[in-house]
């Protein structure tokens, strides 16, 4: 069964770092290109980062390109999402997901970022 438990959330500061961790199981995670997605209230689920497999190649959406920084740890089947320099619009619930398994979503870990 296809899992991910993210954490690492919480409140934060207008200008503050967070960095969100999700553990994978249930598939072989080395070999699946993994993702980072949100969704802030009223809003629909956003692609946010995507870091390749096998490569690590990495790419992120506009809105945090240049504050976030996605990395994984093959060994602990983990997949990281450093945020830096947070914003009030970063608010939202951020979830992990593989992409081989794009229906499969967990419950995700609350960013909020507010003063």
């Amino acid at each position: 069964q296809v899992q991910f438990v993210e954490s690492g959330g919480g409140l934060v500061q207008p200008g503050g770092s967070l960095r969100l961790s999700c553990v994978a199981s249930g598939f072989t995670f080395s070999s699946s290109i993994m993702r980072w997605y949100r969704q802030a209230p009223g809003k629909e689920r956003e692609f946010v980062a995507t870091i390749g497999a096998f490569d690590g190649s990495t790419y992120y959406a506009a809105s945090v390109k240049g504050r976030g920084t996605i990395s994984r740890d093959n060994a602990k089947n983990t997949v990281y999402l450093q945020m830096n320099s947070l914003k009030p619009e970063d608010t939202a619930v951020y979830y992990c997901n593989a992409a081989r398994y794009p229906n499969s979503w967990s419950q995700g870990t609350q960013v909020t970022v507010s003063s």
